[in-house]
């Protein structure tokens, strides 16, 4: 069945070149520059990946990731321009996948949008995690990178369990911390930095991989296939 994906945005020039990209794909794309019309159209035509735009007249884009996220789990890819860092935030903890600064390449865009529509299922909390070099076991508490054992604290299990369920997405420090840490901890940045830190270390060996990718003021991605240093 063809993928269908949702476009928001208040500016036509950008829905028409974002679906006519997408449609040279073979995804089926749904436009919306209203974001009234976009979640009507959310909820009637249920599209697999929703593309939104981050800062519009009215109804943000963070305010279309709350309105979704009390539904479902539609993976959320949002549009924004550099200087936003401080919205990208706000998205991201509301409850978005991922976001693309503008001005961005289409080839990029497309990357992403398949990485978001591969995303796996729901799986049982406790089966065994296998993706990219990985290996997590949560009931077990064991990791194996490249078939390496790793011994890792249980914090930074923790950690590294939190990364591999949401491999590809930018996680917020905000989101990382409450996770892991709690509600109290989320104004305390150096928790991630010190585990982080240890995690990258004990994770990537004699490897030249890094697997923990910074994303500059907003927090960290996971690859769980490494990228080389």
């Amino acid at each position: 069945m063809t993928e269908r994906i949702l476009v928001i945005d208040d500016e036509t020039q950008i829905t028409r070149v974002l679906r006519a990209a997408l449609s040279a794909q073979r995804y089926d794309v749904r436009t919306a520059n209203e974001p009234e019309e976009a979640l009507r159209l959310f909820e009637e035509w249920h599209p697999d990946l929703v593309v939104t735009d981050l800062m519009m007249p009215g109804m943000t884009g963070v305010d279309i990731c709350r309105a979704i996220r009390k539904k479902n789990r539609t993976p959320i890819l949002v549009l924004s321009v550099r200087d936003q860092e401080q919205s990208k935030v706000e998205a991201l903890d509301a409850g978005a996948d991922d976001y693309v600064t503008k001005p961005f390449g289409i080839q990029e865009f497309l990357a992403r949008v398949r990485a978001h529509l591969r995303r796996a299922p729901d799986r049982p909390a406790d089966a065994p995690i296998e993706t990219g070099d990985f290996r997590v076991d949560p009931s077990a508490h064991t990791v194996t990178v490249s078939g390496h054992s790793v011994h890792l604290t249980p914090k930074e299990f923790d950690l590294l369990l939190l990364f591999v369920r949401n491999a590809g997405r930018v996680l917020t420090h905000r989101t990382m911390l409450t996770a892991v840490w709690g509600a109290n901890s989320a104004q305390q940045p150096e928790y991630l930095r010190v585990f982080v830190g240890q995690l990258r270390r004990k994770l990537q060996g004699d490897a030249q991989k890094e697997y923990i990718q910074t994303e500059p003021w907003v927090g960290y991605r996971f690859l769980p296939d490494g990228t080389p240093e």
